[in-house]
């Protein structure tokens, strides 16, 4: 076995982060947040929805899209992200004023006019 193949036992794992794919991954899971609460607003006004049933139908989406992000990261989210907290809760209530504009717009659409 070669000296220079073998792990020093002093060595640390430490995990290590490149800046710019880190930040890459924040804007994709942004976008796509951002993205579904838009179509989620509108599915949401075309059905119909009012009051606390469209508010459940944007936290269904939202935990719906967390799982889809670890899925795409298949489950290894610290080899993409610093923590669970990145994929399960950054974005989740940015994009409620998006949903919220879009609901409102789609429901007014559909069903006064």
């Amino acid at each position: 076995m070669d000296v220079s193949t073998k792990k020093s036992s002093d060595e640390l794992d430490v995990p290590t982060f490149s800046a710019e794919n880190l930040q890459s991954n924040m804007k994709i899971i942004y976008y796509s947040r951002t993205f579904l609460s838009i179509v989620a607003g509108v599915i949401a006004g075309v059905l119909g929805f009012t009051s606390l049933t469209g508010f459940v139908f944007y936290f269904l989406i939202m935990a719906v899209t967390s799982v889809g992000l670890a899925a795409k990261a298949k489950f290894n989210v610290h080899a993409y992200f610093d923590s669970w907290n990145r994929v399960t809760l950054d974005g989740f209530l940015s994009g409620l004023m998006s949903f919220v504009l879009f609901w409102t717009f789609a429901y007014d659409i559909v069903h006064i006019f």
